[in-house]
């Protein structure tokens, strides 16, 4: 009684969310606060180093579905929707002027109608999730014959930075802030990086990441990544104009945990200055990460938070 804080930290959290995304977010804030504080669904990204297909099967028949391929299908249905809409309306304007019921459109129209309605989009990522709404739980993970687990629980989110990367073959990666190592598991699956360095700057969350890597990766391909403890802030220095690609998930908030855990929160009391400094030390990260990039290359800024003080001032 006399060392536990008086006020927990995730009611600490859940106060200073309430005051700042409400106003952020105005009449969206109630569903968001909800999907906050209700239990965390999982998605689980299909380990291609693992005999996968009867996982495949498994899981269809609980009728989980890829959300990574199903995205571009929905999209292109979306854009689908559209053109013809407005090519309806075209035609219909183009009726009324001519009178003659000639299919008339603009060069604007013209142009959509023949380009690809969806970016190109391609990617060994799979990742399974089950409907919205289905809160079923995906069984643990089992080895295969070779002793490599089958599939990565995460939430499917953590996987759009990796898919906004857009890696290609032979491309140099860096994951800046690696650990604990989804992310860059998820980089291993697209199987076209020429090179991949995953760094973190804390040890024991190293560690974590060795831990996924050996139980995910065959020992050919984990000798590949190069994984170091360097403090990100100085790899401009360290490796400068080295990688086509560099992914920055900055460390943050991370709302969700802060809602519901008590350990190892930042909205904790001896944590406040470590919180007030945090975008700052976003700041730095991601200038090191251009840094870190070639000429023409490309990098990816992401956090777990809904903060714009962590996500849209730091980039401007």
């Amino acid at each position: 009684a006399t060392t536990a804080p008086r006020i927990p930290p995730t009611r600490l959290a859940l106060h200073h969310f309430d005051m700042n995304y409400s106003l952020q977010l105005k009449d969206l804030w109630p569903s968001v606060r909800a999907g906050l504080l209700c239990e965390q669904k999982y998605g689980a990204l299909l380990n291609s180093f693992s005999s996968v297909d009867h996982v495949t099967q498994e899981l269809e028949l609980l009728s989980a579905t890829d959300f990574v391929s199903e995205g571009p299908k929905k999209a292109q249905r979306l854009e689908l929707g559209v053109a013809a809409e407005k090519a309806e309306r075209e035609e219909s304007r183009s009726q009324e002027v001519s009178g003659e019921g000639r299919t008339v459109m603009d060069t604007e129209t013209q142009a959509e109608m023949s380009a690809p309605l969806c970016a190109s989009f391609r990617s060994n990522i799979k990742c399974y999730t089950f409907p919205r709404g289905d809160i079923t739980r995906f069984r643990p993970a089992r080895p295969d014959f070779l002793g490599l687990l089958d599939y990565y629980l995460l939430d499917a989110a953590s996987l759009l930075p990796v898919l906004a990367l857009n890696v290609q073959p032979g491309d140099f990666v860096l994951d800046l802030c690696a650990a604990p190592g989804g992310k860059t598991l998820a980089l291993l699956q697209t199987g076209v990086c020429g090179h991949l360095a995953a760094n973190d700057i804390s040890v024991s969350r190293t560690k974590r990441l060795y831990q996924i890597l050996h139980s995910y990766v065959p020992k050919e391909v984990r000798e590949t990544v190069r994984v170091t403890s360097f403090d990100g802030r100085d790899w401009g220095d360290l490796e400068g104009g080295t990688f086509h690609k560099v992914l920055v998930d900055a460390p943050c908030t991370t709302d969700r945990h802060s809602v519901m855990e008590e350990d190892n929160n930042i909205f904790h009391k001896r944590r406040t200055k470590e919180r007030q400094m945090l975008p700052m030390l976003q700041l730095q990260l991601l200038i090191a990460g251009i840094l870190a990039t070639k000429p023409g290359g490309e990098v990816v800024y992401s956090t777990c938070s809904l903060s714009p003080l962590q996500n849209e001032y730091v980039i401007k």
